[in-house]
């Protein structure tokens, strides 16, 4: 009789179900946490704000914030300077993203290739994609094609870097192997190098696409007539803060539900990590 008492106190099947409830409390928790962060902060500006703890010239309410977007949004504006901005990210990122896996593929299957490129990479990279924006606009125009060219010269490096390096760390049985089952060059391009560097070719996407946005608000503020840096720039030079708000708080939802897409396809394309 005890020792029927004692099986069913240590049931496996009771005891997963308390460890499935536990994990799913605490994934709530997070969920509360990280969603409690922004409204807190949210509320204690209100509050600043209302009670003139800070100045409301420079930090207006975050609800008059909010009726300035409104306004912008009823009356068409702000969706304008939405989709020229998106526009220019989205092709940007292609452009600079597509450019960097193919070499960087190429880079870390192909010594010669690496040896070839990795000086100039490496001699490029630290110099700010901003600080050639004059001869991108001497050589492209003030048009959106060198505000595209400008995003994608910042995707590139991290994108190239983080490839190379991926297809470098695989483990080499894998390359032995496709060897003595004699692959051949595409079956190394897309089949190990491409899968291989995923996890590591991953991060420097997610790199590239922070900085992307923030490329676009410093690209927008020269030469561009429409734009959310453009809308920020000009509100800022007008002293019209609240819509210089409504800017800055776009970009940062912007990069948001950017790097939560990016984590989506991270975890459909990558399950095991």
């Amino acid at each position: 009789m005890r020792e029927e008492k004692q099986a069913k106190h240590h049931n496996p099947v009771e005891i997963e179900q308390q460890e499935w409830k536990k994990r799913r409390l605490n994934d709530r928790l997070k969920q509360t946490l990280t969603i409690a962060s922004p409204i807190f902060l949210l509320c204690l500006w209100e509050f600043l704000s209302q009670t003139d703890l800070i100045d409301v010239r420079f930090f207006p309410p975050p609800t008059e914030i909010l009726r300035t977007f409104y306004n912008m949004i009823v009356s068409g504006e702000l969706f304008h300077h939405i989709w020229i901005s998106l526009y220019r990210i989205f092709a940007g990122f292609l452009l600079g993203a597509i450019p960097g896996i193919v070499i960087g593929l190429l880079m870390g299957l192909y010594s010669p290739v690496r040896h070839f490129i990795s000086p100039i990479v490496m001699a490029l990279m630290p110099i700010p994609t901003l600080a050639l924006l004059p001869i991108i606009i001497i050589l492209f125009g003030i048009g959106d094609f060198s505000k595209i060219v400008t995003i994608a010269g910042s995707v590139f490096f991290p994108v190239v870097i983080n490839t190379t390096a991926g297809v470098v760390n695989i483990d080499s049985i894998y390359l032995d192997v496709a060897k003595n089952y004699g692959a051949n060059s595409k079956d190394f391009f897309f089949k190990i190098a491409l899968p291989g560097s995923l996890p590591v070719m991953m991060e420097g996407i997610q790199m590239g696409q922070a900085i992307a946005l923030l490329t676009i608000v410093a690209a927008e503020m020269m030469g561009a007539t429409s734009g959310i840096g453009y809308l920020i720039w000009t509100s800022y030079k007008a002293f019209l803060l609240k819509e210089m708000f409504v800017g800055l708080i776009l970009i940062s939802f912007f990069g948001y539900l950017f790097s939560l897409v990016l984590r989506f396809l991270q975890k459909k394309i990558l399950p095991w990590r």
